[in-house]
């Protein structure tokens, strides 16, 4: 009596119950090919080709805290990133970069120019898609600041041919002001950050990063008006020529076309 003929089975693929155990773990643990095979006894590849055909989203496009899959921005405008970085300011003559730290904090006590120097508040708007920046170095993050610099943001979006679509800030009072409402209008969503998830606002914080390393703190400066007046530079150098490795090593300008300037 012949056997009854089951479903076929390539006698290549993966057995069910171990194709179960590789999605458990990347769902649960979020963990890649690499270290899903180590823990499994399967080389990479076969754990690459059971995630492809079951679907699963890949980790670039999770949350990794919560899995939740994180939506893309396909177009320059769909969603700018907005944030606000706080730095103390330099004092006449330089700081300990400059002086050393004993002298250095001579220098900030002993004037009385240079007493209580305060903090720069850095004004940030980040393009999610093609991480095209503006900056402003302002006195406070008060409500009214934080309006009038998204205006000009906007403003400055709008002449490169970005129409912005959607807003992400944290839940900063001056975010959450009426007054930043009306700078939005009504043709713009306001999305907020999750508390305690800083890095929803990921782009900007990232940005706010490669600023600090590359301007803020890139070289001693003599006073705080010096450090400004390097920006410019710096944020042209960004937009226009820097490489970034999420842009297959092309610039902000090669993802808006209307960008005035030079990038070649």
């Amino acid at each position: 009596m012949t056997a009854p003929v089951g479903p076929h089975h390539s006698p290549r693929q993966t057995p069910k119950r171990r194709e179960r155990r590789i999605i458990a773990l990347r769902v649960g643990r979020r963990w890649g090919p690499d270290r899903i095979g180590h823990k499994l006894g399967i080389h990479p590849s076969t754990v690459h080709r059971v995630l492809s055909r079951d679907g699963t989203a890949r980790l670039t496009w999770q949350d990794r805290a919560t899995g939740r899959t994180i939506r893309r921005y396909e177009h320059p405008g769909d969603l700018v990133h907005v944030d606000i970085k706080k730095l103390g300011r330099i004092p006449d003559g330089g700081g300990r970069k400059v002086l050393g730290r004993q002298a250095g904090k001579r220098n900030k006590t002993d004037t009385a120019t240079n007493q209580r120097p305060g903090y720069a508040y850095v004004h940030n708007a980040v393009d999610d898609h093609s991480r095209l920046a503006y900056v402003e170095t302002l006195a406070d993050k008060k409500k009214e600041t934080a309006a009038g610099f998204w205006q000009r943001a906007n403003s400055y979006f709008e002449s490169c041919g970005v129409r912005v679509k959607r807003v992400l800030t944290d839940n900063g009072s001056c975010y959450r002001s009426k007054t930043f409402a009306e700078a939005l209008g009504e043709d713009i969503t306001h999305k907020r950050t999750r508390p305690y998830r800083p890095q929803t606002n990921g782009k900007v914080e990232r940005y706010n990063r490669t600023m600090l390393e590359e301007w803020a703190y890139a070289k001693p400066y003599t006073s705080e008006n010096e450090r400004v007046a390097t920006f410019p530079e710096g944020l042209h150098d960004y937009n226009h020529h820097r490489g970034h490795t999420s842009l297959k090593g092309q610039p902000p300008a090669s993802r808006v076309p209307n960008l005035t300037g030079d990038y070649n």
